[in-house]
C-alpha cells in the first residue's frame, strides 16, 4: 500500500486523505506523514454516515441543513452522496425543493461558507466572458482535480427561478442541485457533472442593490444580445466536449421555448421545465385517468398558468392522447382550456397573445369571455384542474368545491404543481377536505399524509416532481448517446414510469412510486428511454444497438411508444450506475487507481 501511494503521493492526499477523512487506515496515515494530524480513531464508512446524519438532523431550520450538505459535499463526496441516498426521502427536499428555494434567495449571502473547495463549483459566465469562452472552459478544465470531461451540464440564467422570479446569479443553487439529484437517483458520475450559470444581469432592483449581491448588477440583455451571446457559450461547450448533454432550466418562458427550438434538432439537449414536467406530469395523468371514472377522450382539462411548464404539459398530454387513442391533433387540443392572468386564453380575446400561447387558444368560444378562474370553471366544467400558477391558493376552497360538485359521478383530477410550497395552488389536506376524500391528486411539491378523520385510514399524496424523469433521461442520453433528444423518447419515459407503480401502490390507488424506490424506477425508466432511442434508429453507440436488437421486449412494437424494455437492459443499465464506495477499501484503490491508471 505505501508503495502504490508513494508514486502519486500529493493527489492521492488530495483525493484520499482529505476525502476518506477519519477513514484512512493507520498504516496510510503513516505513508501521508498524518501521524499526530487526525484523531486516532480509525472508522469505517457506516460510522462516518451515522455522525452526519446526527448533525444533519441536530439543525432545526432548512437552510442550515442545506448550508451542512453543501459544505459536506465539498470536503468528501463520497460521504455526501452515501447519505443523499441512505436518507433520499429527508434529503431530496433539501438540496433540491422546496429548501434550495430559500437557498438560491440566500445565495450571495452563504455562498462563501458553503464551499470549502479548492476547485470551483461550476461556471459563472459573464456576458465579457463570452468572447474569450473557451479560456474559460480551459480554466474550469484546468481547476479540476479529478480529470474526467464533464458528461452533463444543467445551465440557467437565474431569470426565473421556480416560482421566485429573477434571482440573477443567485439561481446557481439550481444547477447544483439538480446534478446532486442526477447522481443520487440515477447514477451519473458526480464528478462529470458541471453547473453553468449565465451571469448576463438581472433586472430586479433588489439584487441591483443588494451590495453583497455576488452578480453583474446590470439589466438583462435584448434578446438579439442574449441568443448570440448563448449560442457561443453552447457551441464552445459542444466543441469542448462533444458528447455533452445540455439541460436547459429556469429561463424565461420565451428563452426557454427559443433555447429549445434551436437547439434541439442539432445537439443533444432538453429542457427540463418543459418536457422534464410534462413527462412527470404525463405519467401522473395516465395513472389518474385509469382510476378517474371517465373516458380519457372525454376528459376537460383546464389549465391555470400558461408559461413554458403549463404550455409544455399540455402538449405532452395532446401527443399522449394523439398516440394512444389515434384521435386527430385537433380532437385532443379541443380538450384543454387555459386561464393566464388575464382569464380564459381565447383567440378574440383582444389582447396580443404570447407566441407560445397561440397553440392553445380557443377558437369556439364565441363571444363568451372569461376573466378570472372561477368563470372559467363554470365554462368549462372541467373533469382536471391542472395549476402551473405559482399563485398562492390559486384552488381556493370555493374552486375546489366546486370541483367536487361538478364531478359527483367521476373523480376529479386536481395537480397542484407550483412549487415551492409558497406558490402551490393548494394543499393535499385542502383538496381531501373539500372533495369528500374522492381527490386524484399530484403536486409539484412535498406534502405531508392525510389522515381521514371518519375512518382514520391514512393516504399519501402523490408528488409530480420532475426528479422521477430527468436523471434518467440523463443517464440514458450520457450512456446510449442519441443524437438528439426526441419527444416520443420522453413520452416512453412517461409510459415505463406509469407501468412502476407495484402491486401495492396500484392497490392504494397512488400515482406514482414511493420515493424510496427511486433509484430502481430510475434504472427502469433509463432502460425504457435506451430501448426507444433504438428503435428510433437514434443511438450512436453499437453497444446498446447490440443488446436491445438482441432483445427485442416482449409485446413491443418499433413503431409504437410502448415504454418496455428487457431485462438485459435493465441489467446493464444497473452495472453503469455509478455508487458511492461502500468500503475504506474500494474508495482508496478507486481513488489511486484513477490517478494511477497505467499502474493497474
Amino acid at each position: 500500500m505505501s508503495e502504490i501511494v508513494g508514486r502519486s503521493r500529493r493527489n492521492s492526499i488530495e483525493l484520499v486523505g482529505a476525502k476518506a477523512g477519519t477513514a484512512i487506515p493507520a498504516e496510510m496515515r503513516q505513508a501521508l506523514n498524518l501521524r499526530g494530524l487526525v484523531p486516532a480513531s480509525v472508522e469505517d464508512f457506516t460510522k462516518q454516515e451515522m455522525r452526519a446524519y446526527q448533525q444533519l438532523m441536530s439543525k432545526s431550520a432548512g437552510l442550515e441543513r442545506y448550508e451542512f450538505l453543501a459544505n459536506l459535499r465539498c470536503i468528501n463526496v463520497n460521504l455526501f452522496f452515501r447519505l443523499v441516498m441512505n436518507h433520499f426521502k429527508e434529503i431530496a427536499p433539501i438540496i433540491y425543493t422546496p429548501t434550495v428555494g430559500e437557498a438560491c434567495l440566500n445565495y450571495s449571502h452563504i455562498y462563501p461558507f458553503i464551499y470549502p473547495c479548492h476547485t470551483s463549483v461550476g461556471l459563472f459566465i459573464t456576458l465579457n466572458d463570452v468572447d474569450n469562452i473557451d479560456s474559460v472552459i480551459e480554466n474550469y478544465c484546468q481547476s479540476m482535480t479529478e480529470h474526467n470531461d464533464p458528461e452533463i451540464t444543467v445551465i440557467t440564467d437565474g431569470s426565473r427561478i421556480l416560482g421566485l422570479g429573477d434571482l440573477g446569479i443567485n439561481g446557481m443553487a439550481i444547477p447544483i442541485g439538480k446534478l446532486q439529484l442526477y447522481v443520487a437517483a440515477a447514477g451519473l458520475n458526480p464528478a462529470r457533472t458541471l453547473p453553468i450559470v449565465l451571469d448576463f444581469g438581472t433586472d430586479s432592483k433588489k439584487y441591483q442593490n443588494d451590495p453583497l449581491y455576488l452578480g453583474t448588477r446590470q439589466p438583462r440583455p435584448d434578446d438579439e444580445t442574449f441568443y448570440d451571446a448563448t449560442g457561443k457559450v453552447l457551441s464552445a461547450l459542444y466543441r469542448a466536449f462533444p458528447d455533452l448533454l445540455v439541460q436547459f432550466e429556469d429561463f424565461s418562458t420565451d428563452h426557454a421555448f427559443g433555447l429549445l427550438d434551436q437547439w434541439r434538432n442539432k445537439a443533444l439537449c432538453f429542457n427540463d421545465d418543459i418536457q422534464g414536467t410534462g413527462s412527470v406530469i404525463l405519467a401522473g395523468f395516465i395513472s389518474a385517468v385509469e382510476q378517474a371514472g371517465v373516458s380519457p377522450t372525454d376528459q376537460r382539462i383546464l389549465f391555470v398558468g400558461a408559461g413554458s411548464a403549463g404550455v409544455g404539459v399540455a402538449k405532452q398530454l395532446v401527443e399522449y392522447v394523439m398516440l394512444e387513442y389515434n384521435i386527430s391533433e385537433e380532437q385532443a387540443k379541443a380538450m384543454f382550456w387555459f386561464v393566464d392572468s388575464r382569464g380564459m386564453i381565447t383567440a378574440n380575446r383582444g389582447d396580443k397573445l404570447a407566441a407560445h400561447k397561440v397553440y392553445f387558444a380557443r377558437h369556439d368560444n364565441g363571444d363568451t369571455q372569461c376573466s378570472n378562474l372561477e368563470e372559467a370553471l363554470e365554462y368549462v366544467k372541467p373533469t382536471a384542474l391542472i395549476g402551473l400558477s405559482t399563485i398562492y391558493k390559486a384552488f381556493s376552497e370555493k374552486i375546489l368545491n366546486r370541483m367536487n360538485e361538478l364531478n359527483q359521478t367521476a373523480r376529479p383530477i386536481i395537480f397542484p404543481l407550483s412549487n415551492p410550497e409558497s406558490k402551490a395552488e393548494c394543499t393535499f389536506e385542502e383538496a381531501m377536505r373539500c372533495t369528500n376524500n374522492r381527490v386524484l391528486f399530484a403536486s409539484g411539491t412535498a406534502f405531508p399524509e392525510y389522515t381521514i378523520p371518519e375512518t382514520g385510514e391514512v393516504r399519501v399524496p402523490a408528488q409530480g416532481n420532475n426528479m422521477y424523469v430527468f436523471p434518467p433521461i440523463g443517464l440514458g442520453a450520457t450512456l446510449c448517446k442519441p443524437t438528439r433528444i426526441t419527444d416520443t423518447m420522453i413520452y416512453a419515459v412517461s409510459k415505463a414510469l406509469a407501468n412502476s407503480l407495484d402491486e401495492k401502490e396500484r392497490a392504494r390507488g397512488e400515482l406514482y412510486p414511493r420515493i424510496e424506490r427511486i433509484r430502481d424506477v430510475a434504472a427502469r425508466l433509463t432502460a425504457a428511454f435506451i430501448t426507444q432511442a433504438v428503435h428510433e434508429g437514434n443511438v450512436r453507440d453499437q453497444h446498446w444497438v447490440d443488446i436491445v436488437e438482441a432483445n427485442m421486449p416482449e409485446g413491443a412494437n418499433t413503431k409504437a411508444v410502448s415504454g418496455l424494455f428487457t431485462k438485459r437492459v435493465l441489467g446493464e443499465v444497473k452495472a453503469l450506475m455509478w455508487e458511492p464506495a461502500s468500503s475504506v477499501e474500494q474508495y482508496m484503490f478507486e481513488a489511486i487507481t484513477f490517478e494511477n491508471p497505467d499502474e493497474f
